[in-house]
């Protein structure tokens, strides 16, 4: 029993880092707007016939 409360805390406290980890990129990162060009085919506009 001691073994499993042994990988049940470490399992917390790895799941508790990751979650800091994700809550921390999102709200204190920012990101960088830009502009996005995007070359299309015309081919893409028309239906196949």
């Amino acid at each position: 029993m001691p073994s499993l409360l042994r990988l049940l805390t470490v399992l917390a406290i790895l799941c508790a880092l990751v979650y800091a980890g994700l809550y921390s990129l999102a709200n204190f990162v920012q990101p960088k707007p830009r502009e996005i060009s995007v070359t299309i085919s015309p081919t893409k506009f028309f239906k196949n016939q």
